[in-house]
Order: C-alpha cells, then sequence, then structure tokens
C-alpha cells in the first residue's frame, strides 16, 4: 500500500456558496475531500505528466520546444480533489529564486510562450506578480505569457480592476482559466472574465472531464455555449491525469470518446475544445480520438488501453 501525503482542504467562500448541500453536488465534490481518496490506484503516479524528467531550472520545466512552464506558486486559492500536481503541493515546496528559471529563458530563443502556473500565480498579491512579469519580460522581452489560473472562479473579488489592468499592461498575455461546470459561471465570475476580454485579454478555457460533475455532453454543451456568450474560447477538455486519490473521479477513456462524439453534434466548432490528455509519465499531450487507441493489454497494474502517440511509441492508460 502507497502512504498517500494528503491535499491540504482549502475551499473560498465563494466557491462553497456555489455548492448545494448534497453529498454528490457536482461543486461540493470539486474541493470536499473524499474518504476514497485514500484508496490504493495501481496506475497512480506521483509525477503524472513526469514534468521532473523536464526540468530546465529550480520551477521551470521544458518539454515542448517552442514553449516552457514556470511553477510561479506553491499554493492556490482552494485545492481541486482531483488535482494532478497534489504531491508536489501537499508538500508545499519552499519558493526557490527564479534566477536560474530568467537566466535559462533568456539562454533559449526558442523558447516563445512561458506558461505562468503553480499553484495558482494569482494567489500572490499584485506586487509580486508585476515582479514576476518584470523579471519574465526582462529575460525575455517580447515573450508570450499564459496564465493559467482558477481565481476567476473560485475567488472573482482577487481579480480587481488593478490585477487586470496590470495583466493588460503585459500583453502579450493569456488568461487560461479552468471552468468544469456551468453553475461555476457565477454572476461574479462573469462579470471579471467579462471585463478580462474587455481589457484585450484574451481568455480560454480549460476543462477536466470528471465522473459524476460533468461527463454529460448536453451539461458541457451549456457549458462551453455560455463561455462562448462571454468571448470566452474553449480550449481543452482533459482526460483526468492519473494522480493519487483521484481515481473516483475518472471516467472510462472510451466513454470520454463517446461523451466528446455527442458534443459534437450539439455545439458549433467555435465551442468545441480539443479532447486530449496527457500520457503518463511524461509523453506529452496528445488529441484523443479512436484511432490513438490501439488495443488493450494486461499489464502489472491491471487492463489498460494502449494509446500510440505521433512517434509511434505506445502508452499505457487504464481501460476501467
Amino acid at each position: 500500500m502507497i502512504e498517500i501525503q494528503p491535499l491540504p482542504f482549502a475551499v473560498t467562500e465563494h466557491f462553497a456558496s456555489l455548492a448545494g448541500p448534497e453529498k454528490d453536488d457536482p461543486i461540493r465534490r470539486q474541493f470536499f475531500p473524499d474518504p476514497r481518496e485514500s484508496l490504493h490506484d495501481p496506475f497512480a503516479l506521483d509525477d503524472p505528466l513526469g514534468e521532473y524528467l523536464y526540468r530546465a531550472a529550480p520551477r521551470l520545466v521544458h518539454q515542448y520546444k517552442d514553449r516552457a512552464l514556470l511553477l510561479a506558486a506553491n499554493t492556490c486559492a482552494g485545492y481541486c480533489r482531483y488535482c494532478f500536481r497534489r504531491v508536489w503541493l501537499s508538500a508545499q515546496p519552499p519558493v526557490e529564486d527564479i534566477q536560474p528559471a530568467l537566466a535559462y529563458l533568456a539562454a533559449h530563443t526558442e523558447i516563445r510562450e512561458i506558461l505562468v502556473s503553480g499553484g495558482d500565480p494569482l494567489t500572490l498579491d499584485n506586487a509580486a506578480l508585476g515582479d514576476l512579469f518584470t523579471g519574465l519580460r526582462g529575460a525575455r522581452p517580447g515573450i508570450l505569457l499564459r496564465v493559467c489560473t482558477r481565481v476567476p472562479i473560485t475567488e472573482p473579488s482577487r481579480m480587481d480592476g488593478e490585477t487586470i489592468t496590470l495583466l493588460a499592461n503585459n500583453r502579450p498575455l493569456r488568461v487560461v482559466v479552468q471552468i468544469n461546470h456551468p453553475r461555476e459561471l457565477s454572476v461574479q465570475s462573469r462579470v471579471v472574465l467579462t471585463a478580462c476580454v474587455d481589457a484585450g485579454i484574451p481568455v480560454h478555457v480549460q476543462t477536466v472531464l470528471l465522473l459524476g460533475i460533468n461527463d454529460d455532453p448536453d451539461l458541457l454543451a451549456k457549458l462551453f455555449s455560455g463561455c462562448l456568450d462571454l468571448g470566452l474560447s474553449p480550449y481543452y477538455l482533459f482526460q483526468l491525469d492519473l494522480a493519487h486519490g483521484t481515481a473516483h473521479f475518472r471516467v472510462p477513456l472510451k466513454r470520454g470518446l463517446a461523451i466528446y462524439r455527442e458534443l459534437g453534434g450539439l455545439i458549433s466548432g467555435l465551442g468545441l475544445p480539443v479532447y486530449a490528455v496527457d500520457l503518463p509519465g511524461g509523453g506529452g499531450k496528445i488529441r484523443l480520438h479512436e484511432n490513438v487507441i490501439v488495443g488493450e493489454k494486461e499489464t502489472a497494474n491491471g487492463i489498460a488501453h494502449i494509446i500510440k502517440d505521433d512517434s509511434g511509441k505506445e502508452w499505457y492508460y487504464p481501460a476501467g
């Protein structure tokens, strides 16, 4: 049995207010600890995306040629129970000097985009966030900043006018916000997301496909249509990563493909995100469709789908 370090429990008053009292409420389940988190999952990985393999400097991951990932913060406004960095976050790593990361970015001009993530970078105050942007712009003046956050949904009051101005003044910059359920588009969240768009900040939406929360094509169509109405661009629909304590959120892959097929008939191409998965253990992101699954295999961990990437290499994702 693997000893799993529990993910901290934290939720904002705003996000908690969106939840109903029922145990299976789709908002409540995203933040409330579940006893099933302690169950052993033979497919689970401490580092589901294999980010350690591509660590170029402290807090900097360089897996794809033209973009890199900066782990800019080690906390979130609230902790999603399906988090794929739960091991990293539960350890609460110390904040490391980002100068080595900045030096690496300055030396690697093939990197044209930096994903500012964590944790959630918008848990930093505006002074720290401004210093971070200044450092990144000093290293690479024209680099595109992609700010990856859940704050506009979990704590929309954080996105005040000063913050939005700070983001707008650091363009080229795009905000990528995670939204999983139509009820997350509260009045407050709609206001701040619209304000970002009005300030000239493109906003893209990522969604995680979650069992019992949003694994329904009609619900997803409602979510993505609502995003389009606000000027937001649905970007990715992610198959769940193989993190410890998250198997009870995992939609079977073939069911996910069926949901995505039906979703394609319910919404225009403008509102249809890419269905994708990060191949377990460092294989990178791949678009999911019927042809990438080439069979099944009995592995030491159980029966797994065989997924073939563009180079022909085979990767395994649980079949159940």
